[in-house]
Formats: C-alpha cells, structure tokens, sequence
C-alpha cells in the first residue's frame, strides 16, 4: 500500500544540536557609580549633514545677520539641540538661542493646472556677539 504512505507517522530526524551565541554582558545603571555601555560617537558630519540643508539668505536673512542672527533651512525631523550641535560643530561659534518655524505648503497654479510649492522647516539661530558665520565665502 504505497499509496497511503504518507498517512503513517515518520520518526522525527534528529537534529545537530547548535552552538548559541554569547550575549554581551549587561551592564547595570546605577545613578551613583554611573556604570554606563560606552556607546560609539558619531562623527560631527555625520550629524551635521542630517541635520542643516543650506542657509537661507534673503533680504530679511541678512538685516538679522548683523543682530547675530542667521536663517538656515533644516531637515523637517530635526529639532533644536541637533541644530544647535550641527551649527556649533560646523562653524564653531558659540549658540545662545535656536527658534524653528514650519513654513507650509503653498497652492500655486499654473493656468488650468493646480499643484503645490513646497514647505520647508527653517531654523533661526542666534549666536555670541562679536562672532560671525560667513555664509558666502568670498
């Protein structure tokens, strides 16, 4: 009857056991000895190129550039510590103040045909006084 065969119970094939692999060990966190995993650092541009697109001059960009204040256009998941290090490591100044603005999405038309310009995340930054950010090099 090898028709019905594969109705019979098969003995189940023993299987090679397999080497587990090590877990690294734990460290505990503790708040007084501070034991702490050692993370890798990124590397500043790494961080800085995830973070600020271009500057963002215009007329207005530049009237506040001489009150220490300069206009970037940031990625839109970023928020105000990343850009506050992105600036500090790519410039090296020193940031006293970071303020975000969403700019929307705007409808334009072009004759029967409708669309959308895109919006952006702008971040103003405010540095020391008595430095500078050379946005243009010259």
């Amino acid at each position: 009857m090898a028709i019905l065969d594969f109705l019979k119970k098969k003995k189940p094939k023993e299987k090679p056991k397999e080497k587990k692999p090590k877990k690294a060990p734990k460290v505990k966190i503790e708040k007084k000895g501070k034991k702490v995993p050692k993370i890798k650092p990124k590397k500043a541009s790494e961080i800085i190129y995830r973070v600020l697109k271009e500057p963002h001059i215009t007329e207005k960009a530049t009237v506040l550039a001489r009150q220490n204040q300069y206009i970037f256009k940031v990625y839109p998941r970023t928020n105000k510590i990343e850009i506050k290090k992105a600036i500090e490591a790519l410039y090296g100044v020193d940031v006293t103040g970071v303020r975000i603005v969403n700019i929307p999405k705007k409808r334009r038309r072009l004759g029967k045909i409708t669309g959308f310009r895109k919006g952006y995340k702008k971040a103003i930054i405010k540095i020391k006084g008595g430095q500078k950010i050379e946005l243009i090099p010259r």
